[in-house]
Formats: C-alpha cells, sequence, structure tokens
C-alpha cells in the first residue's frame, strides 16, 4: 500500500516541495530536444497550477524541482481564462470553440460556470495536481515525437516537503542547480541549460524571481550570494568538477570528520529525495505530528538529524530513517 504523500493543505498555508521523478528504467532518454520541451512546459504549466518553481535541474534520465505553493485562492475569472489560454497557447479549433463557450458561460455565472471555475481550481495550489500535468503532458508529447506507447515514467514522483525559508532552503536550492556538475556535465551550473540557475543568469525574469525569493536583495548582489553558496568561495568554479570521491567521503564519515558544506553537496544527498520532511527540528516534528494525528501511522518514527559530515549552517532534521548510504 502506498504511503500517503505528507502535504499543507492549499487551504491552510503555503508549502515548498523538492519533487524529483525519473523515467522507466532509468533509461536516458531525455536528449536536448526533450529537455527543452519538457523545461517550457514547467514554466507553462506552473503559470497555470498558481505556483513558483524555485530552481530546477532536467538530467537525461530524471528532473528535481523546487516549487513553492501559495495558500489556495479562487482567481478572479479574468485570471482563470489568462492561465487557461496559457495552458492552450496554441488552441484548436475545438478548444477556441470551447473557450467561447466558457467565457458566456461566465458571463450568466449560472452552474456551469461554477462548475468550470471549480474544475480549475481543482487543478491550482496543489503539488499533486501540478506533477501530475506535467509527466501527462510530456508523456504526451515524447511519444508521439519518438513514434512509442506507454508509460515513461518509473513510479510516482518523490516529494520532500521543506521549511519554507532558513538553511533547509538554502541547502536543497543549492543542491538542486548543482545536479549537472555531480553528473559531470559542466563545471558551472550557469553553463548547463536545463537548470533553474543557468536560466537566471541568462535573464529569465520568472527563475530570477525563485531565487530572490530566497536570497533576497537585487540580483547582482543575490548572484555573488549564491556562486558562494554553490562552490564555497567567492565566484569562481572548481576545476575538479563533480562529486568528490566516495571512499574518501566515507572514510570521512567513519571517523566523524567533517567537510566543506560545498563539497558535500557534489556527492549524491538520499535524505533530499527520500526524507519526506526536511528542516529544522522543530518543523520536521510539527509535521510528524499532524501526520500521525491525520492518519494513525508513524508512532514510532522518530526526528532524524543530519550526520555532522558538513559545517551545516544550521542543525538539519528529515523524518525519513534511510535503507541505504545517506551519501553517496
Amino acid at each position: 500500500m502506498r504511503t500517503a504523500r505528507i502535504k499543507v493543505k492549499a487551504e491552510v498555508g503555503e508549502a515548498v516541495y523538492h519533487c524529483m521523478t525519473r523515467t522507466v528504467n532509468g533509461e536516458r532518454i531525455l536528449d536536448d530536444t526533450a529537455r527543452e520541451v519538457l523545461r517550457k512546459q514547467l514554466w507553462q504549466i506552473a503559470d497555470y497550477c498558481g505556483v513558483q518553481i524555485l530552481t530546477y535541474a532536467i538530467l537525461s534520465n530524471h528532473f528535481h524541482v523546487l516549487v513553492r505553493v501559495p495558500q489556495r485562492q479562487l482567481p478572479p475569472d479574468v485570471e482563470l481564462l489568462r492561465r487557461y489560454q496559457k495552458l492552450y497557447p496554441c488552441p484548436t479549433k475545438y478548444q477556441c470553440a470551447r473557450l467561447e463557450v466558457i467565457q458566456a458561460q461566465l458571463v450568466t455565472n449560472g452552474p456551469e460556470a461554477t462548475e468550470w471555475r471549480r474544475r480549475q481550481a481543482s487543478l491550482m495550489g496543489d503539488i499533486s495536481q501540478f506533477m501530475k500535468l506535467v509527466k501527462q503532458r510530456f508523456s504526451v508529447w515524447f511519444n508521439r515525437s519518438h513514434q512509442r506507447y506507454g508509460t515513461l515514467w518509473s513510479e510516482r514522483f518523490k516529494s520532500v516537503l521543506v521549511e519554507p525559508q532558513g538553511t533547509a532552503l538554502e541547502t536543497i536550492t543549492t543542491y538542486i542547480d548543482l545536479n549537472c556538475v555531480r553528473a559531470g556535465l559542466v563545471t558551472d551550473p550557469k553553463d548547463y541549460r536545463f537548470c533553474g540557475y543557468a536560466e537566471a543568469v541568462a535573464g529569465n525574469k520568472a527563475a530570477q524571481a525563485g531565487l530572490l525569493s530566497i536570497l533576497g536583495g537585487s540580483w547582482s548582489e543575490a548572484q555573488a550570494t549564491y556562486r558562494h553558496w554553490l562552490f564555497g568561495t567567492a565566484t569562481e568554479a572548481r576545476e575538479s568538477g563533480a562529486a568528490i570521491d566516495a571512499a574518501i567521503l566515507e572514510k570521512v564519515i567513519t571517523e566523524g570528520g567533517k567537510l566543506p558544506l560545498s563539497t558535500v553537496l557534489r556527492c549524491r544527498i538520499r535524505y533530499f529525495t527520500d526524507g519526506a520532511v526536511l528542516g529544522s527540528t522543530a518543523f520536521v516534528e510539527a509535521h510528524l505530528q499532524a501526520y500521525r494525528t491525520m492518519t494513525g501511522r508513524r508512532k514510532r518514527t522518530a526526528v532524524r538529524l543530519f550526520p555532522p559530515v558538513a559545517e551545516w549552517n544550521s542543525p538539519l532534521a528529515t523524518l525519513r530513517a534511510l535503507r541505504k548510504h545517506a551519501f553517496g
């Protein structure tokens, strides 16, 4: 039986989620064209759903996206129509005709208009609906383009509820943008087209707004701060590129040593994809208690602090114990 996803009810308040999904069998089938289509669809569907992409990374067999979901409010009809048209930027004749019918119904404000508003609202302000639309729409495009059929994604997407400010949010953002460095594709994420930081550097206002909501200040100031997070120094990328040697990392963990945070973030950290909740001890404990109240489950689960392998800016905690090595 599937474990219930830990989410903040959209009617209660905003939430931040790190989501990740992988292609079936982990096959490396996302070439540059596919990644470009997926990149555009992420922004398009985020606009429709009324959520904010903070950053993302698309690789050849999976993608990560960090999303802020605001507290749900029904937008006015003008905004609903704008978002609807955003979802269908090149409408068919049927969709054009359908839009005229919808507009007429909204004017009369009858039961059809009420039902249409309800259906649109049900797809907005919900991380599950956002990811469902992204995966479905991209699958349709990919299968048509490659003369294939059947599932494209290996499983339901993973999600981690992230504390919406502070160390957890800063760390997970940096970790996501460093995906291309860990994969050995580039030494600097600004040179990898399919990540949020590269789009922000290239001038994409939505990408800049996502990072600025975390960093604050002007873009020039924020970029200097962010590059320090990425590299642990002022501005320069590391020539060594990807992750540190696994044996070195294992030795440091075994001996109770510590590494610079920028070094550890060049390793795979499974807490960031499998930990269910990420943040301060108080944040994780609060959501554990809410989950227990809602489901009656996880009675033996306890909050787990991150191993002191890095100089975390403040202690980080997670909810789920990991069966595999947490780092590497």
